[in-house]
């Protein structure tokens, strides 16, 4: 059996920790959320959270572009090293961190980038 380099185990098993995250950022609680969800709520919800989505997605191969407009911001995420013609991932919201967690989550839905 042919063994996967280290570098791609560990590559998927962020891929995984990332889309965790931004699992439980999404969901819709009827009732009080847990501790630990509040808790990752408020860390994706700051500029630290922000960077370190960015970060992850860097690792899965992708390039950000984040720009503010008077009113949202917003968030594309390309394959890294090609034309940024193709977007893997977009989403207009009212906070910065909002727009990252939903084009992270768009782009990783959409699959692994081209470049790769």
């Amino acid at each position: 059996m042919k063994r996967e380099p280290a570098a791609a185990r560990r590559r998927g098993s962020r891929r995984a920790l990332l889309v965790a995250a931004l699992g439980f950022g999404t969901l819709d609680w009827r009732a009080r959320p847990p501790a630990a969800v509040t808790m990752l709520g408020r860390w994706l919800d700051s500029w630290r959270g922000l960077g370190d989505v960015v970060g992850g997605m860097r690792v899965q191969g992708f390039d950000v572009e984040l720009r503010q407009f008077p009113h949202a911001w917003r968030a594309n995420f390309y394959p890294t090293g090609i034309a940024h013609s193709i977007v893997m991932g977009t989403a207009w919201e009212p906070t910065p961190w909002r727009a990252v967690q939903r084009a992270a989550w768009a782009a990783l839905a959409h699959g692994r980038p081209a470049a790769q």
